[in-house]
């Protein structure tokens, strides 16, 4: 160890020379000197970004495009709607809840299923804004719902009988 620091130090050239004369002084006069006030006032530029913010708020608001869907069809196309959204939730709660190490894989196969109808969904929404062929679309609309509920539903089964197996094994060996 003690060649080690001794081979650090002859190897590497050290400044061993004292400072020039007064620089103690230059030092301490340079520490008690009133500091500059560097601190500038940054209120015109927060008010300026205020501004701005609400001014790209309004802008945005203002230029966006009301995108009709589903319910906006009308009042019976609105419950038909209300009714899948909360189905479809509903059955991703059960889903959630029965999450484990047997069921992991075909839940998240369910859920990546969903988030591509979900995105066909999009698609549909787009065209019927753009003024196709609405009857069609909604029809497709539905469907879409209906296919993710399906899904749901078979995904649930087969955790049901995953389940069920699990049970009867368990029968088995006591």
């Amino acid at each position: 160890m003690e060649n080690k620091l001794n081979d650090f130090f002859s190897d590497n050239d050290f400044d061993l020379q004292e400072p020039h004369s007064g620089h103690l002084e230059r030092f301490e006069r340079k520490l008690n000197q009133p500091k500059k006030n560097t601190k500038t006032s940054w209120k015109w530029l927060s008010a300026a970004a205020s501004v701005i913010l609400v001014l790209g708020f309004w802008l945005g608001s203002s230029h966006q495009k009301k995108q009709m869907d589903l319910a906006d069809i009308s009042p019976k196309m609105e419950e038909v709607q209300n009714y899948f959204v909360s189905t479809i939730h509903q059955e991703i709660k059960d889903l959630e809840k029965n999450r484990n190490l047997e069921t992991e894989a075909i839940i998240e196969q369910a859920l990546e299923q969903l988030e591509e109808l979900e995105d066909n969904y999009k698609t549909f929404v787009k065209e019927l804004n753009t003024g196709g062929n609405s009857k069609k679309i909604i029809t497709a609309m539905i469907r879409n719902y209906q296919q993710r509920l399906e899904i749901l539903e078979n995904v649930l089964n087969q955790i049901e009988k995953i389940k069920n197996l699990n049970l009867l094994k368990n029968e088995i060996y006591i």
